[in-house]
């Protein structure tokens, strides 16, 4: 059983930030599970361009306000407490952040935890991280 404390890992390695961002990053691949889990916090006011290409990824919004435009349609939700959205096609998207959001993340493949997003919003491949 893996049993782990989001306030204790707020000031380790577990616990990265990027533009406008934090993430804590509870479960990794390491940890065996086959998904990765983070707790993420956007700031507000800022916006974000991501592209998953190698991994999926799904959100849930504890708190906050936003929205999320699918990058190939123009399609744009709300995200409000509550709301769930799966990138369940390596959909390339804008995340806006009215409000500080609070988000739970799972990707899989699980990342590894020394991920950075490349300039295209994306991470490298499991097999090419170190």
């Amino acid at each position: 059983m893996i049993v782990r404390d989001f306030n204790k890992l707020k000031n380790t390695d577990k616990c990265v930030a990027d533009a406008r961002w934090t993430s804590t990053r509870l479960l990794l691949a390491d940890d065996g599970m086959g998904f990765s889990f983070h707790i993420t916090v956007i700031e507000a006011g800022s916006e974000h361009t991501f592209h998953y290409k190698h991994h999926f990824e799904s959100v849930y919004c504890m708190a906050g306000k936003g929205r999320i435009t699918d990058l190939a349609t123009g399609e744009t939700h709300e995200i409000t407490p509550g709301v769930m959205y799966a990138l369940d096609k390596h959909d390339k998207h804008t995340l806006v952040a009215d409000e500080e959001l609070h988000l739970a993340c799972c990707f899989n493949p699980p990342i590894t935890g020394t991920e950075v997003h490349r300039e295209d919003g994306s991470y490298a491949p499991a097999e090419e991280v170190a």
